[in-house]
C-alpha cells in the first residue's frame, strides 16, 4: 500500500501504471517517457531518489514526480468517486436553487449577532 493518493500514469509505450509511493514513482520514471532530458523530468529522478536516502521530504519527492507526468502529458485524468458521482446526482435531483440555498424572497434580514438593537 503506498503513502500518497494513486496517479494513474500512462507511459509513452501504453504501459499503464498506478503510483502511490516512492518506490513505485522510481519504477514508472525507469519506463518510456517522451523526454527523459526535460528539466522536470530530471528533478523528479533527483528527488526521488533523495526520498529514498532520506535526505528529501517524501512528499515534496512525489509532487515533482507528478509536475514530471502532468509536464509530458502522461497524468491520466481521475474519475470522479462514487461518493461525488451520488452527490451530483442528488444536487441534480432537488435542483440548483435549492442546493444552494437563495436569500428569502421577503427581503427579511439576517439578524445575527444583532441582538438588542
Amino acid at each position: 500500500m503506498g503513502n500518497f493518493l494513486p496517479l494513474s500514469v500512462k507511459l509513452v509505450d501504453g504501459a499503464k501504471m498506478s503510483v502511490s509511493s516512492i518506490c513505485e514513482a522510481e519504477v514508472a520514471l525507469q519506463g518510456q517517457w517522451r523526454n527523459k532530458q526535460a528539466a522536470p523530468y530530471k528533478d523528479a529522478c533527483r528527488l526521488i531518489a533523495a526520498a529514498k536516502e532520506g535526505t528529501c521530504n517524501p512528499s515534496i519527492a512525489f509532487a515533482a514526480f507528478k509536475a514530471a507526468a502532468i509536464d509530458q502529458r502522461l497524468l491520466v485524468p481521475a474519475e470522479k468517486s462514487a461518493a461525488l458521482k451520488m452527490l451530483d446526482d442528488v444536487t441534480e435531483d432537488i435542483g440548483h436553487d435549492e442546493a444552494f440555498g437563495s436569500w428569502p424572497s421577503d427581503n427579511r434580514q439576517a439578524t445575527w449577532g444583532r441582538a438588542g438593537r
